[in-house]
């Protein structure tokens, strides 16, 4: 037996990285998977490999149409809703305010806040009626960058911190009957794209080294891929063992916020000894 024996979830851009690996863990956790995908060949793939336990919406997750077809298509194809994950996400690849062209920076602002954080909105709003007829939850994914600076830009560092000012928002005013939570990964290698209005529609994130730059920074000392992250997000689905947990954000980036304690433990060593 699973721990999602019975749950019926939906997940937002579930077509690859993070939200892939969602789906994958889902599954094998026992739950049914409705699934909103922008991409028609990444939903065709899902099906292919997932069968009967997914049925996929494609369509944006920042159109409200998309977002309501997608709960309709997963309570018609499974009957209930229990599990809201808005996942789907742009990165800014850490473009600075000094750096962002003026004429562009409206747009960029537009497009990366209206996924990243519109996109979460509108999500839930089409899964408040059926979650709350289940009792459910909702779960959206953040970054270490709803911590800490540097995790990004400013447009994608300040759209993580207004994520962590929804998950509060919505725990307070679905309370009693929807839980709502947010999972803070860190940093894999995914298909994450950029803003178009910066030129990034087509850059991956999985370009870059990322496992060895995690490997460097973090105290774990490797990189983590997608379902490494994917535990915390069960933990939090699962009504039996965390019925008591709503509004909290739960960081999970590989000890991102303590990758200095070595080398402030080096550096203090040598201080004291040289002192001595």
């Amino acid at each position: 037996m699973g721990w999602l024996d019975g749950n019926v979830a939906l997940v937002t851009g579930g077509g690859s990285g993070l939200g892939r690996a969602l789906v994958e863990r889902f599954v094998a956790e026992g739950a049914k998977v409705g699934v909103l995908e922008i991409n028609p060949a990444k939903a065709k793939e899902l099906e292919s490999d997932l069968g009967d336990s997914v049925v996929v919406t494609t369509g944006s997750a920042t159109e409200w149409a998309d977002n309501a077809r997608a709960v309709s298509d997963t309570v018609g194809a499974f009957g209930r809703l229990d599990t809201f994950i808005g996942n789907a996400a742009v990165w800014d690849y850490g473009a600075s305010l000094e750096a962002l062209p003026p004429e562009a920076l409206p747009s960029a602002f537009e497009q990366l806040f209206g996924l990243n954080v519109l996109g979460y909105m509108l999500g839930a709003k089409a899964a408040i009626e059926p979650l709350r007829e289940s009792g459910g939850s909702i779960i959206f994914t953040l970054s270490n960058a709803a911590f800490y600076p540097g995790g990004g830009g400013p447009l994608y560092t300040a759209a993580k911190h207004a994520g962590v000012g929804l998950v509060r928002q919505l725990a307070y005013e679905l309370a009693p009957d929807i839980r709502v939570n947010g999972v803070a990964p860190g940093g894999m290698s995914t298909d994450l794209r950029g803003p178009a209005a910066l030129g990034l529609a087509d850059t991956s994130f999985s370009t870059m080294p990322v496992d060895s730059l995690m490997a460097k920074l973090l105290p774990l000392e490797r990189g983590l891929a997608p379902a490494d992250y994917t535990g915390t997000y069960v933990l939090l689905a699962s009504s039996a063992n965390s019925s008591s947990t709503t509004g909290s954000v739960h960081n999970c980036d590989g000890g991102f916020g303590v990758r200095g304690r070595k080398a402030d433990a080096a550096l203090m060593e040598e201080m004291l000894g040289g002192g001595s």
